[in-house]
């Protein structure tokens, strides 16, 4: 998340918020198979800061998520860091059921993995290695907040029902409940506008997604971060589809900050239609 004070404290935390945002944005009962590789850029102001690579497989009875990500060009110099995450879980009529998921950052201070095991919504376990020091402005998380709740990166996938063309305005009618780890919170949409876009490997609309932040348990209220994004109401986030399925991801993330706009964006989004079953492995970043 975005944090007050220094600009290269700054820059490297809105690095990795902007990609935990990326993977923190989740009928017809007929369902299809698709494949997608992507690579991403952020920047703030113009200057690139990170960049990541993400790989989505979906098959008719399972999918998987895989990134990777870390921070580039003048941030690189200031502060490095080194992201990944994995996704896994099952499709059961239609729709993604969590079970499995894993998170670690690496800086030049410090390295933290976070896991969480999901059953039917619900979180059954979850750890930080190592574990962080106790908090006490922290509004804890409850039993009740660990219910019908998805990992971040699966909250990423939006899937649209009907028969319709899925890059619609129906996309923004979804919403995620989301723990990753740390915090519960609450992600919701609104429609704005369709565009179009063209990136190696796609060339075609997007819908476009106000997305409004909100906090619910594990946070601190009185962190300047937290109350920043969840009064943010310029968010946006732009989708492109998974060929062969119902799943938008975004193309794009744009957010507001005190040194200019933030901007998390393909530079590359290839999908197919077909898959293979197995689990996606961690791409390379490039």
């Amino acid at each position: 998340m975005i944090t007050s004070g220094k600009s290269s404290g700054f820059c490297g935390s809105a690095a990795i918020g902007l990609v935990a945002v990326l993977l923190t944005l989740a009928a017809s009962d007929t369902w299809a198979q698709g494949r997608l590789e992507a690579n991403y850029e952020v920047s703030v102001a113009g200057i690139t800061i990170g960049k990541g690579a993400w790989l989505v497989e979906v098959a008719d009875d399972q999918y998987s998520a895989a990134m990777t990500g870390g921070s580039s060009g003048i941030l690189r110099a200031i502060s490095s860091g080194q992201g990944t995450g994995v996704a896994q879980g099952r499709v059961v009529k239609g729709q993604l059921q969590p079970a499995a998921y894993t998170a670690t950052v690496a800086t030049e201070r410090k390295s933290e993995t976070i896991r969480i095991s999901l059953v039917n919504g619900t979180v059954k376990d979850w750890s930080i290695d190592p574990a962080p020091p106790e908090d006490l402005g922290r509004i804890p998380v409850t039993d009740a907040d660990k219910r019908g709740v998805s990992d971040p990166m699966t909250a990423s996938l939006v899937r649209v029902g009907g028969a319709g063309d899925p890059v619609s305005a129906d996309a923004c009618s979804n919403g995620a409940a989301v723990f990753d780890g740390r915090m519960r919170y609450d992600l919701s949409m609104e429609f704005k506008r369709i565009e179009n876009v063209k990136v190696d490997g796609y060339q075609g609309p997007v819908v476009v997604c106000a997305i409004y932040f909100t906090p619910l348990a594990g946070y601190d209220p009185s962190r300047a971060a937290i109350k920043y994004l969840a009064g943010q109401r310029h968010m946006e986030a732009w989708l492109a589809p998974i060929e062969g399925t119902r799943i938008l991801v975004p193309f794009r993330f744009t957010i507001p900050t005190p040194l200019g706009t933030g901007k998390l964006e393909a530079t590359k989004f290839v999908s197919t239609p077909a898959i293979a079953h197995g689990g996606a492995a961690v791409p390379k970043t490039q």
